[in-house]
């Protein structure tokens, strides 16, 4: 075959490629797909699982990475539900394909074209694209009820509890999933220092490592102590905290320790989230056995977000306490009982009628 050489290949006049050539070709398109992330700010791991699924994709099929259709895809995705992967893991996979397609089409299809002949097609498409998990598992959380006696049996039990300090610590990193729905891992993340109780009317939290965007960096937020968050961290740092030890006067030190004192460091360890997660679990098992397996800290999270929503709170503002980049997902997160439409479209009726009334009188 006839083929043009590669941008940085050398030779200016057509060439005959081996076997050999058309793999470097393949890793070059690659190679340049992940110094673009890198370049627009993704994180390693991010761009090495990228680059992870692209190679397993191009090992599935018998033609270069260019020459692909949408067979192709479906077969590939076919065989991934026949391992048993997760529809959001399917969906992870269709996406990662469906962008480093989008990536080749807009830098390399005039290239390709003249090369070969062919011309690259999309193989991710509205017909084989995954639905993802959100789509099919919506987390509708408990009543205000259900997690009112919860935490409260929850609270009441702490002083009997056989260890004390994990006892109070992960009630208190529970309840910051209700009060204010941080991420399990921006809790786990924060520090003494982190508490700013002089910032707004109610005291902020700065949350240093918010979730980024499509694998990019952390991204920090303040979160205002809402909802009974500022009286629940008084209470965690006024009657616990310095019962860990004198790392508590330490800024650097976690907000949320282990009962493991770091020597070397000279404060306690972190906390892992999968001891809170564990908590939990067998809190909810004790307590509220219908949810059992069902209430995790995202489930926490989403009736944070309904909550304060039923309670007034605009949806934009719900947004940025929440840490979300786009108004959509926020969305997502909202789960309003009946009543609640019924309440809000009465409402709207009544002020409609209002303004009838009114128009009416003037004229």
């Amino acid at each position: 075959m006839e083929l043009v050489a590669l941008p940085g290949g050398g030779a200016a006049d057509p060439v005959a490629w081996s076997a050999q050539a058309f793999e470097d070709f393949e890793q070059e398109i690659v190679d340049q797909y992940a110094l673009a992330m890198a370049a627009a700010g993704l994180s390693d791991s991010h761009i090495s699982s990228t680059r992870a699924t692209i190679i397993e994709f191009a090992r599935s099929v018998t033609v270069p990475l260019w020459a692909v259709t949408c067979q192709d895809a479906d077969r590939f995705l076919a065989e991934q539900r026949r391992l048993g992967r997760s529809v959001s893991t399917r969906a992870g996979k269709a996406g990662t394909l469906a962008l480093f397609y989008e990536f080749m089409i807009s830098r390399y299809q005039g290239t390709i074209r003249r090369a070969t002949g062919v011309l690259i097609e999309q193989p991710i498409d509205e017909f084989n694209r995954q639905s993802g998990a959100s789509l099919s598992n919506v987390r509708v959380p408990p009543s205000d009820a259900e997690i009112e006696a919860f935490f409260t049996g929850w609270r009441h039990s702490i002083p009997e509890a056989r260890k004390y300090l994990p006892a109070a610590r992960d009630y208190f990193a529970a309840s910051l999933w209700r009060r204010l729905g941080l991420r399990i891992n921006e809790t786990v993340m924060l520090d003494i220092r982190d508490w700013r109780p002089d910032l707004g009317g109610f005291g902020k939290l700065h949350v240093r490592f918010g979730k980024g965007a499509k694998g990019r960096g952390p991204k920090p937020r303040l979160v205002p102590a809402i909802n009974g968050a500022a009286e629940l961290i008084d209470w965690w740092l006024t009657d616990v905290r310095h019962q860990y030890g004198e790392d508590w006067a330490d800024p650097d030190a976690p907000l949320l320790p282990s009962e493991r004192f770091d020597r070397e460091l000279g404060r306690c360890g972190r906390v892992g989230g999968n001891a809170l997660r564990r908590t939990l679990a067998l809190q909810v098992e004790q307590r509220l056995p219908a949810w059992s397996g069902r209430l995790t800290p995202h489930v926490l999270r989403h009736y944070c977000a309904s909550s304060l929503y039923e309670a007034g709170m605009d949806i934009k503002a719900l947004q940025e306490l929440l840490g979300h980049q786009w108004l959509a997902t926020t969305s997502r997160y909202i789960h309003v009982r009946g009543e609640h439409v019924e309440l809000a479209w009465k409402k709207a009726n009544e002020r409609v009628e209002s303004r009838f009334a009114i128009t009416q009188k003037e004229g």
